[in-house]
C-alpha cells in the first residue's frame, strides 16, 4: 500500500511543489494550510489533493488536524514540515510579535508536527521527516535574524532527532533550499531579483519541482541509510 505522506504549508509555492512531486512518486498525500481557503480550494480540485487546515504554530490545533487526518486517510508515514513565514526588519526595529512568531511558525511548528507523527512511525519502524529549511540558515541575511535563526535550529532539531530515530526505522533530513521561483519571488522588483540571479553560477532561480525532486529522493525506500543530513541546493550561490 502507498505511504501516506503530509506537507504543511502544502497548497502553493514550494509545499505544493512537494506534494505534487510526492503525488506523481505514488505515494498518498494530503496537505495543510491555515490561510488563503480560497487557493487551497482551487489547489484540491486541481491536483485532486486533499487540504486540512489549521495553524501549526499551535501545538494542541496540530494533535487535533492530525487526528483528523488519521481518522480520514489512516496514520501519516512521511513528515514534510514546509510551512514558514517571514517578518523581516532591522535588528534594532525588530520587535517581539515579530520575533516569535516567525519563530512559532518556522521552528515550534517541527516539534508541533513531528511530534503528532513519531509514536506512529515509532510504531511501525518506519518513517521519514524532511524538514525544509534555507540556505539563509546556513549563510545568515540581513534583516532576518528571526527567520535565520529559527532555520538553523530547524538543522539542530534534524541532527538531534534523527539519532533518536535512526532505531526505530525514522529518518530525519533537512532539505535547505536558495531562492526558488515561487508566487512570492515574482513580487519582487526587477532588479533585486537579478541581483539574486547574479549571485548564482547558474543564473537562474530554483524551480519547485527541483526541491520537490530532492524530497522523493529522500523519502524513498532505498533512502534509509540518509539520515541527519541537510541536502543544500541553491545553484552554487553558497557552496558548503
Amino acid at each position: 500500500m502507498p505511504r501516506l505522506a503530509l506537507v504543511t504549508g502544502g497548497t502553493r509555492g514550494i509545499g505544493a511543489g512537494i506534494a505534487q512531486a510526492l503525488k506523481d512518486a505514488g505515494h498518498r498525500v494530503v496537505v495543510n494550510y491555515h490561510s488563503a481557503d480560497d487557493v487551497a480550494e482551487n489547489f484540491a480540485a486541481e491536483s485532486g489533493i486533499p487540504a486540512f487546515k489549521w495553524d501549526v504554530s499551535d501545538f494542541a490545533a496540530c494533535r487535533a488536524g492530525v487526528d483528523e487526518v488519521r481518522q480520514q486517510h489512516g496514520p501519516v508515514d512521511i513528515l514534510i514540515n514546509n510551512a514558514g513565514t517571514v517578518s523581516d526588519n532591522k535588528f534594532e526595529n525588530m520587535d517581539e510579535a515579530q520575533w516569535h512568531r516567525v519563530v512559532r511558525v518556522n521552528l515550534d511548528s517541527v516539534f508541533h508536527m513531528s511530534q503528532q507523527v513519531y509514536t506512529d512511525m515509532m510504531a511501525r519502524k518506519w518513517g521519514r521527516i524532511v524538514n525544509i529549511g534555507s540556505m539563509n540558515g546556513q549563510a545568515g541575511q540581513l534583516n532576518q535574524v528571526n527567520y535565520v535563526a529559527a532555520k538553523a535550529g530547524m538543522h539542530g532539531f534534524t541532527k538531534a532527532l534523527a539519532q533518536e530515530g535512526a532505531k526505530h526505522g525514522i529518518t530525519v533530513n533537512t532539505v535547505a533550499p536558495g531562492y526558488v521561483d515561487t508566487y512570492l519571488m515574482r513580487e519582487m522588483p526587477e532588479r533585486i531579483l537579478n541581483k539574486i540571479v547574479d549571485k548564482s553560477p547558474i543564473h537562474r532561480l530554483g524551480t519547485e519541482q527541483e526541491v520537490g525532486h530532492a524530497v522523493v529522493f529522500l523519502v524513498d525506500e532505498k533512502s534509509a541509510w540518509t539520515t541527519g543530513s541537510t541536502l543544500t541546493m541553491n545553484g552554487g550561490t553558497q557552496m558548503y
